[in-house]
């Protein structure tokens, strides 16, 4: 059987799917100029019983047509999306292959390894790609504005046993800046150390709980090396997983990005029932880079995580819940 190797995508049956997986030239399709970014697999049957080949770490998304987004599907499927979703995800993929092969290779170790480790693989893919054409497309294409900010960005209070910290940027959505985030650590290093305080709420004020990194700050880092170190050592989501049972993060409005990604490492999410969530950095030629595939995946697989950053989509708090990356709405 001959694949086309102008395309971006193959439709194959699951049998079809195998011999391409398992053949010793599957490079000559997954490589070099007009490579296949997505293969989606038809059944007779949507029913994920039917079992197929791990891609192992071929930079390739395998994408199980199932009745629902972020449905059930085969264990080695990456994602999983309705036939309404298919041309959606492909416009997704097509616009970022490289971060969207990269994306797929890094959730299918992530449960396997350690929170640390994992966010270390994260941070190293997330700043390759800070490197790569895609980021660089659109750093020249975004006209983002910045703002000048006078005084702290994140309230912190006291009250007896309890240290409610609330992001305090709402003009810009609670968007974290290197300031923002600077603060947000020292915070939280509070609580690490004092045993006296036995719970944290971590909240944000304005309209959103968090939209995510601030645009205007993406890329400004001397090198992705430099940025990669400085992710690992000031990581909010990684304090947040350290308190576990002691820190509960309530969400609202747009929670985005690093956003829902830090507040998944909470053991307790409550959200408005007004919240939309979303991992937008696929169209930016980036991945998840706040501990979202590390946090996410431990609260709702791989698969889910695998559709709203691989789409770009949105949900609801209800789908939220439903899913288990909220506990409540309230």
């Amino acid at each position: 059987m001959s694949y086309a190797s102008t395309i971006a995508h193959l439709e194959l049956a699951p049998a079809e799917y195998e011999d391409l997986i398992r053949s010793p030239f599957v490079d000559e399709h997954l490589a070099g100029e007009g490579r296949v970014s997505m293969i989606i697999l038809r059944a007779a049957s949507n029913r994920p019983s039917s079992g197929i080949s791990s891609p192992g770490a071929l930079p390739v998304v395998v994408t199980w047509i199932g009745d629902e987004f972020g449905g059930d599907g085969p264990a080695n499927a990456d994602v999983v999306v309705d036939e309404s979703g298919v041309q959606e995800l492909t416009a997704a993929i097509g616009e970022s292959p490289i971060a969207a092969a990269t994306l797929a290779v890094l959730l299918r170790t992530q449960t396997t390894l350690s929170v640390d480790g994992a966010l270390a693989a994260e941070s190293a893919a997330y700043s390759v790609l800070q490197a790569g054409p895609e980021f660089a497309a659109w750093r020249a294409s975004a006209a983002v504005r910045g703002d000048s900010v006078d005084g702290a960005v994140v309230e912190v209070v006291r009250v007896d046993d309890q240290l409610i910290v609330a992001l305090d940027r709402p003009h810009r959505h609670n968007a974290v800046s290197t300031q923002l985030r600077d603060e947000l650590c020292a915070a939280l290093a509070i609580a690490l150390v004092d045993n006296s305080i036995r719970s944290v709420i971590l909240r944000g004020n304005g309209p959103s709980f968090c939209s995510g990194g601030d645009l205007a700050e993406f890329g400004d880092r001397i090198d992705p090396a430099t940025a990669h170190v400085t992710r690992l050592a000031r990581s909010a989501g990684r304090l947040i997983h350290q308190l576990g049972q002691r820190c509960e993060v309530r969400i609202h409005g747009a929670t985005m990005g690093g956003g829902i990604e830090m507040a998944a490492f909470a053991s307790e999410v409550t959200a408005h029932p007004e919240t939309r969530i979303g991992l937008p950095e696929i169209g930016l030629g980036l991945i998840p880079g706040a501990g979202g595939t590390v946090s996410m995946t431990r609260r709702i697989g791989r698969q889910r995580t695998a559709a709203l950053g691989l789409s770009g989509r949105t949900i609801d708090a209800s789908t939220a819940l439903d899913w288990g990356l909220v506990d409540q709405i309230e």
